[in-house]
């Protein structure tokens, strides 16, 4: 590679980096002041440091139900992803192993589910769950997260790639069941895979904002999201009074980037192991 083309590789890796880091910085700026400082300082830079009376006043406000939509945030998004990595493992270990009739065509559906803008199905969802009674509660989310097309195909090729089907032949002829083989042998190698389900699950339903906000309608089931973005609206009709607004949602926004960042940073090995047995094979 000659040198021309290194600086361009290096111009475009720091423009990209600049990119990636610089709404975090801001965000990470902006929490720590009030809001005349949001006003009349730099956005780039600090100014007086607020951020404890942000905290006091994002967890002592409305008796602290932010802290109950963190709560909630956890219970939708670590057992959405946990049942959904699951199925989806399960699904996906199926279609690449086992021969039955109508094989292709299930894979097709799954293809043909995950090509669907979600927000098409919101109104179907909402109906279905209104009548049985379902919305306004946890089950209203945690439901349709359990399912995910794109996570069965994905696990589908991590299977085809890693489960060789001698391994599954061996363990039959000494007697292990399906149950046994799937939950003995095959999510062990499926680690890997698994790990980037669960991240892949738990980013789109802690995110998640047009599902909640067409399921649910008392503030103490809301999320994260949900919740910020109500603050948001208040801010923008009222005078606020004693709440300054403004700086508890840009100081809620930058916690709620603090879960995402812990799992990714804890799953990270899974993947450097990944790519490691990738280059010995």
């Amino acid at each position: 590679m000659s040198r021309t083309s290194r600086g361009l590789v290096f111009a475009g890796l720091v423009l990209f980096l600049l990119y990636s880091v610089a709404p975090v910085w801001w965000l990470l700026v902006n929490a720590t002041k009030n809001s005349r400082d949001l006003l009349l300082t730099n956005g780039l830079w600090f100014a007086d440091l607020n951020l404890g009376g942000n905290l006091r006043q994002i967890s002592e406000y409305q008796d602290g139900i932010f802290l109950r939509w963190t709560a909630n945030s956890l219970l939708y998004a670590v057992g959405g992803a946990a049942v959904g990595t699951l199925v989806a493992l399960a699904a996906g270990y199926g279609l690449a192993r086992f021969s039955y009739p109508g094989r292709s065509l299930s894979m097709g559906l799954v293809i043909a589910s995950f090509l669907i803008p979600y927000s098409m199905l919101t109104l179907p969802l909402y109906l279905l769950f209104s009548r049985i009674g379902l919305t306004d509660t946890a089950w209203a989310v945690l439901i349709p997260t359990f399912i995910n097309p794109f996570s069965v195909y994905l696990a589908k090729v991590y299977v085809e790639g890693a489960i060789p089907p001698e391994l599954l032949e061996a363990a039959r002829i000494d007697g292990a069941g399906e149950v046994q083989i799937f939950f003995r042998i095959v999510l062990r190698m499926l680690t890997t895979a698994g790990a980037t389900i669960f991240l892949l699950g738990f980013v789109a339903s802690w995110n998640g904002f047009f599902l909640p906000m067409t399921m649910l309608r008392s503030p103490e089931n809301w999320t994260m999201t949900l919740g910020l973005y109500n603050w948001l609206r208040q801010s923008q009709v009222s005078n606020a009074g004693t709440i300054d607004f403004t700086s508890i949602v840009i100081t809620g926004s930058l916690l709620s980037v603090i879960p995402l960042a812990a799992v990714m940073i804890a799953l990270q090995r899974f993947w450097r192991t990944g790519v490691a047995l990738g280059a010995l094979k």
